[in-house]
């Protein structure tokens, strides 16, 4: 049995469609709906049961014998805005729920990996390098990275980054996201505003290195996320903290064009100036370094943004499908 957190969401769903590839059904999947659209995620995909986040830590709290069928953690599951203002929410959703799972899965041998996020890299002041040497130096810009960040010193403090994996996931982006509403990738927003208008509109650029639309992030497809993950989960002698990256940063304005050549629809792009509340929190630039799960030997060959954008577009944005 694998237990997806987060299994509802965007990259725990799209996880639970991996392991559907991979023929396995046995799957536990932990989440919450309450009222946004998640659930459609999971219509199409094969898994055994579905269990409330509180429901499920007292289950694993109380029932001492559900652990002995259970052979890996794949925690997903968090507040993923960067715009949410609720510090103790997020430290409880975040940081004391990664903490209580990985607590289980290593007091019963269980395969444990969760979810970090690039975002704890900050502005990027002292790199995207992913040895663990560099995560007391990080300054995390919002309190969803901090609340990020507080997991992965706990655990490089106590001495378990060799017994576990944590993900740092770069700018994700693909089909099962749509329930994200503000917080979808540009790529999946970008496609009815095309229809609509036209033109797609980027945030101008308030960096004197950096032209309107030509900031940078390093965009990478869900299908290549979930493929390094169903390679980390079946390593289990690979641990620690890596970037989930292509380890090639890309500007917005490429995005924008990969879309519209997807869309077969001469580019347009208008700009406009960026809200204030995101000007104090905003990276210009962020570029995952990958060497160390190449070192580790993982094999995954990463889309092209080209590609990928055109997987996208033609096969799930238009109109919008989940993984099946």
């Amino acid at each position: 049995m694998i237990i997806v957190t987060g299994g509802a969401g965007f990259i725990g769903s799209a996880f639970v469609w991996k392991l559907n590839q991979e023929g396995i059904t046995d799957i536990i999947v932990v989440d919450e709906f309450e009222e946004h659209e998640s659930w459609r995620n999971l219509v199409p995909l094969k898994y055994t049961e579905y269990i409330h986040k509180t429901d499920f830590i007292e289950l694993i709290q109380e029932n001492t014998e559900f652990a002995s069928d259970c052979s890996a953690v794949i925690h997903m599951g968090a507040c993923s805005a960067t715009t949410e203002t609720n510090m103790d929410y997020l430290y409880t959703n975040n940081t004391q729920y990664t903490l209580i799972l990985a607590d289980w899965c290593l007091q019963n041998d269980i395969r444990y990996l969760y979810a970090s996020s690039a975002a704890t890299y900050g502005e990027g002041e002292n790199g995207f390098d992913d040895n663990h040497d560099t995560i007391e130096s990080l300054r995390p810009i919002n309190r969803y990275a901090y609340s990020k960040q507080l997991a992965d010193l706990h655990f490089l403090r106590n001495g378990l980054l060799d017994h576990i994996v944590g993900l740092k996931f770069f700018n994700v982006f693909g089909p099962n996201e749509y329930h994200k509403g503000s917080m979808r990738s540009v790529a999946c927003q970008a496609v009815p505003q095309i229809k609509e208008h036209g033109k797609l509109r980027l945030f101008k650029s308030d960096h004197p290195d950096y032209e309107d639309g030509g900031q940078k992030r390093d965009f990478v497809y869900i299908k290549d996320c979930v493929n390094i993950m169903y390679w980390l989960m079946t390593n289990p002698n690979v641990n620690g903290i890596y970037n989930v990256g292509t380890g090639q940063a890309k500007t917005w304005n490429d995005l924008a064009n990969a879309v519209f050549h997807g869309m077969d629809i001469t580019p347009k792009i208008e700009y406009f100036d960026m809200p204030d509340h995101l000007k104090k929190q905003y990276q210009y630039f962020t570029e995952a370094k990958m060497d160390k799960l190449t070192s580790v030997g993982c094999p995954i060959k990463m889309t092209s943004l080209e590609d990928a954008c055109a997987d996208y577009v033609s096969n799930y944005l238009d109109p919008e499908r989940p993984l099946s």
